[in-house]
């Protein structure tokens, strides 16, 4: 990994808002599927995870062009992608045919390099915002570059605006309630049984999560914990939570606690696919930390998700950055057959009892 500045870069100062340079993400590339040949943005690669790939060749360069102030955030995200040569507001390119060439909050650029990039997409170069380079190349979005363009200048997004894709969406929904009911009727059955005969309690446990436009719902799954799991308060769960209970653990490793979530969908407050549900108490300390958090409740949450499949278990704010950068790029790149493939994903990840 290499990377130059211009003379004005290299002069930056180091006064830039410390909220920008927040380091979210130590894991860097770590467990996660990279899809460089992938042309095309709308498609999520979502085959077999954790096999990582370089983000670029080394002798590939990138040009990235941003307002001076955002220099030392470009440099931090790009730093992470060791194979990636970069090169920031360097103007001495000058062969331009299939040169990338990206930009960051181009809105702001000064008219010197505003006149460079129509120059050079003029001359063969593909000029393009540096989000959208490293979605299509990364299969996940780099949250800290996250800005309102991000959300407002894209011809994506098309579960939010295509009444097409949610009526098809909802059919998809439906139609696997019914055929995974002559599943989960039987399977809930034999597991209601096992949960009473194991520890006192009710079978079912009901909490209110938070939905689609931020309305609070009640998620319902198969208990899994003890029934005083939570008298300390709300509190993270994690792999070896101590609080499961030995019928708990077998369930929430094929998944099965989730099951009773197709009356959710039934009910319309949830999808079979989406960002998983969070609760208010959770979501008001992630949004401190995670850039646009609540983006996520543009969507119904779903039972499984692109974070599900291609992240392990987490329960730390790191582990919420990294799902979040998931869940973003399947909101803004969704398609109906993203959801069949992480449906399939899933129900393979039951079978072979892969869950967590």
């Amino acid at each position: 990994m290499s990377y130059s500045l211009s003379k004005e870069s290299s002069q930056v100062s180091n006064g830039v808002d410390p909220k920008l340079l927040k380091n979210n993400d130590q894991h860097a590339l770590r467990g996660t599927s990279i899809d460089a040949d992938n042309d095309n943005g709308n498609n999520i690669n979502i085959d077999q995870t954790h096999k990582v790939r370089p983000l670029s060749q080394k002798s590939d360069s990138l040009y990235v062009f941003c307002p001076e102030e955002f220099t030392p955030l470009i440099i931090q995200v790009l730093k992470k992608h060791k194979n990636l040569n970069f090169h920031i507001n360097d103007f001495s390119a000058r062969k331009f045919k299939n040169l990338k060439i990206c930009h960051f909050k181009s809105e702001h650029l000064s008219q010197k390099q505003k006149n460079f990039l129509i120059e050079a997409t003029e001359f063969g170069a593909k000029v393009e915002p540096l989000v959208s380079f490293l979605d299509r190349n990364l299969g996940y979005t780099e949250v800290e570059l996250l800005h309102s363009g991000y959300f407002l200048h894209q011809k994506a997004f098309s579960i939010l605006s295509s009444k097409r894709n949610l009526f098809f969406k909802r059919v998809i929904d439906l139609m696997f309630v019914f055929l995974l009911s002559l599943v989960a009727i039987p399977v809930g059955l034999v597991t209601a049984i096992f949960i009473k005969l194991e520890s006192a309690g009710p079978i079912f446990y009901k909490q209110r999560r938070t939905g689609l436009y931020n309305k609070e719902f009640k998620v319902i799954k198969f208990r899994s914990m003890r029934n005083d799991a939570e008298k300390q308060g709300a509190q993270w769960a994690s792999s070896n939570d101590c609080r499961v209970t030995k019928v708990g653990k077998f369930i929430r490793k094929t998944r099965i606690d989730e099951l009773p979530q197709l009356i959710n969908v039934l009910k319309n407050e949830m999808s079979m696919v989406g960002p998983r549900p969070e609760r208010e108490h959770f979501i008001v300390q992630l949004e401190k930390e995670i850039p646009f958090y609540r983006f996520r409740h543009a969507v119904k949450p779903g039972i499984t998700g692109l974070a599900q499949v291609k992240y392990p278990y987490g329960a730390s704010i790191n582990d919420a950055v990294w799902k979040h950068k998931f869940d973003i790029y399947y909101i803004k790149h969704q398609t109906l057959m993203t959801d069949l493939k992480i449906l399939f994903l899933t129900i393979k990840t039951v079978l072979f009892g892969k869950g967590q």
